[in-house]
């Protein structure tokens, strides 16, 4: 059995796309693996002949009869994965070429943990590298209001999916990502490394910008699912969400103290005459 699965869905993308997301694959200092390769676009017979002209024995190429989605199209991958840990990718990003070595690594030295990521670096926009937390407790937190599991660069203990039934939920889809982490809160610890470990695409059709409302309404679902599922992990992350700005005036004399935190935002006159209060996105978070 490969030590690795690694899961790729596959949706009319770009030849140059895939070929330089397939390479970086292909070319890991990590060997043990098979690429699964899931064409979610059954009408594009040219995604075919891209993948054939890869001639390595460890991809495997599969086909949906029609268009599933993303949630069960990476449900499908799961169910057909063989390896002991499943390396997420998306069609259209690029790894490091040593992700997988280090991120298996870690996930042997650390049985405790069944999520491992890292932080990663946009390309082909704005040029942004990423600043995750890197503890559990940390990303704990993080995950009552964001992901901060860059999906496409996280490699995931198969046995934590299995044992306790875990799939991704179409109900949150496009961000499904986020639904499974906030689903395995209770079953496994977290872990970002510290080193880029992919490389992500930014361009008009990504999935966060062609969906985005989507994503929001379901972000607010998953909010309302993680304030109810685990109360005192959110209160945490609100006494912690706190933000203080301070405005002098002529550089040394306190005049306004305003104090923001996820649900609300206060402001001051001297430090402590309360002058305003409001709610911040409240909707949203309902």
């Amino acid at each position: 059995m490969p030590k690795i699965s690694v899961l790729l869905p596959i949706y009319n993308t770009k030849e140059e796309y895939l070929k330089e997301c397939v390479n970086s694959i292909l070319n890991q200092t990590e060997q043990d693996f098979e690429l699964l390769i899931l064409n979610d676009s059954p009408n594009n017979p040219y995604l075919d002949d891209v993948v054939a002209s890869f001639k390595d024995k460890r991809i495997k190429y599969f086909k949906n009869e029609k268009n599933m989605g993303i949630t069960a199209s990476r449900n499908k991958l799961i169910d057909l994965a063989k390896g002991e840990y499943f390396a997420v990718m998306d069609h259209d990003d690029v790894c490091a070429l040593d992700r997988f070595e280090k991120q298996v690594a870690y996930l042997d030295a650390h049985p405790e943990v069944g999520v491992v990521a890292g932080q990663t670096e946009t390309f082909g926009g704005k040029h942004r590298i990423s600043c995750n937390p890197i503890k559990d407790e940390d990303i704990r937190l993080g995950l009552m209001s964001r992901c901060v599991l860059w999906h496409p660069a996280s490699m995931i203990r198969k046995s934590v999916l299995t044992k306790n039934n875990i799939y991704y939920e179409k109900q949150f889809s496009p961000a499904e990502d986020l639904g499974l982490w906030v689903r395995l809160i209770p079953y496994t610890r977290f872990h970002n490394l510290e080193d880029i470990v992919l490389k992500y695409r930014d361009h008009p059709n990504n999935t966060t910008k062609v969906q985005n409302d989507k994503r929001i309404a379901a972000m607010c679902r998953l909010t309302g699912i993680v304030k109810a599922s685990y109360p005192a992990l959110y209160e945490e992350f609100l006494l912690r969400a706190t933000h203080v700005k301070h405005i002098y005036l002529f550089g040394f004399i306190p005049l306004f103290r305003i104090i923001q935190k996820q649900e609300w935002t206060k402001y001051y006159l001297f430090g402590c005459i309360l002058l305003w209060s409001k709610e911040e996105n409240v909707k949203l978070r309902r």
